[in-house]
C-alpha cells in the first residue's frame, strides 16, 4: 500500500488511506513508481507525477488507461496502490456525479462535516461564492445539472483543499453549461489557489484552464507540457493550436493536413 499523508475528502465517500507524512510544503502532491494492477492487468505502472501548489494541471488520456485510478489513489480512496504518494494538504474531490445527498438540503450538502466556527455561515458564503444563495434550501433533486456541480464544487473548496481532484465534472452537461463551469472554476480557483488535478477527455477544455496539461498512456505519464497562453483563453486561439495538434497526437487522434 502507498504511504500517504491524511487528508479529507469531501462528499459521501469511504474514508482515506493513512500513512506517514512524508509530503512537503512545497509540493501539493509527489507521486513516485504508483502501481495499481485490476485482474492481472497493469492500469498504472511506476506513474510519477508532482503538482505544484496552486498549480492548474489537467490529465488526459483514452479510456480505461487509469485516470480516474490515479486521482483515487490522491485522495485517498485506494488502498491497493503501491509506490510513493505524497500529498501533505487536505484533498477534496468533484466527481462526475455531483453525489449531493437527495435527503439533505443544498445548505447541509455543503456544509456536511465541516469543522470550523460558524459552519453554516461558511457554507452560505461558499454558495454564494458558486452563485447558489438562492438554492440553499433546495433539495438537490430540483436543481439543475450544472446548479449540481456548481454545489459539487462549494462542497469541495469550502474544506478549502491543498489539493483539488475534478473527475471529468463538466462531462454530463450541455457545452453552454459547461463553458459557464468553466468560467466559474477559474474564478474560484483563482480565488482559493488550491492545486488543482483535472481528469478530462476533453483536449479544449484542458488547454481552455489548466496550466499544464499531462497525458496518460501505458499506466505512466507519457508527455507533460506548459499552457503558455494568457488567461482568459479561448479554444480557437492561435497559440493553442501546436499544442492542441501535439495533444491529439499523444491520444492517437490523426488530423486531416497534419
Amino acid at each position: 500500500m502507498a504511504p500517504r499523508t491524511p487528508a479529507p475528502v469531501s462528499g459521501p465517500v469511504s474514508g482515506p488511506v493513512t500513512g506517514p507524512v512524508t509530503g512537503t510544503a512545497s509540493t501539493a502532491a509527489r507521486v513516485r513508481g504508483l502501481t495499481r494492477d485490476f485482474d492481472g492487468r497493469r492500469v498504472l505502472d511506476g506513474l510519477d507525477l508532482d503538482i505544484a501548489p496552486g498549480q492548474f494541471v489537467a490529465l488526459l488520456g483514452v479510456s480505461g488507461t487509469g485516470k480516474s485510478t490515479l486521482l483515487r489513489a490522491l485522495a485517498g480512496l485506494d488502498q491497493e496502490v503501491t509506490g510513493e504518494l505524497d500529498v501533505p494538504g487536505p484533498v477534496a474531490v468533484a466527481f462526475q456525479e455531483p453525489r449531493l445527498l437527495p435527503w439533505r438540503r443544498v445548505l447541509a450538502n455543503v456544509g456536511l462535516g465541516l469543522r470550523v466556527p460558524e459552519p453554516e455561515q461558511v457554507a452560505r458564503l461558499a454558495l454564494a461564492e458558486a452563485g447558489l444563495t438562492d438554492r440553499a434550501r433546495a433539495w438537490p433533486l430540483t436543481l439543475s445539472g450544472g446548479e449540481a456541480q456548481r454545489a459539487a464544487l462549494a462542497r469541495a473548496l469550502v474544506r478549502e483543499p491543498g489539493l483539488l481532484l475534478l473527475d471529468e465534472p463538466f462531462s454530463a452537461l450541455d457545452a453552454l453549461t459547461r463553458m459557464a463551469m468553466h468560467r466559474l472554476v477559474l474564478r474560484l480557483w483563482q480565488a482559493h489557489r488550491p492545486a488543482v488535478l483535472l481528469v478530462t477527455h476533453d483536449v479544449d477544455e484542458a488547454l481552455v484552464l489548466a496550466d499544464r496539461v499531462l497525458v496518460l498512456a501505458g499506466g505512466r505519464i507519457t508527455f507533460s507540457g506548459p499552457v503558455g497562453a494568457p488567461r482568459p483563453r479561448d479554444r480557437d486561439q492561435p497559440a493553442l493550436s501546436g499544442l492542441r495538434h501535439q495533444l491529439l497526437r499523444q491520444l492517437g487522434v490523426v488530423m486531416e493536413g497534419h
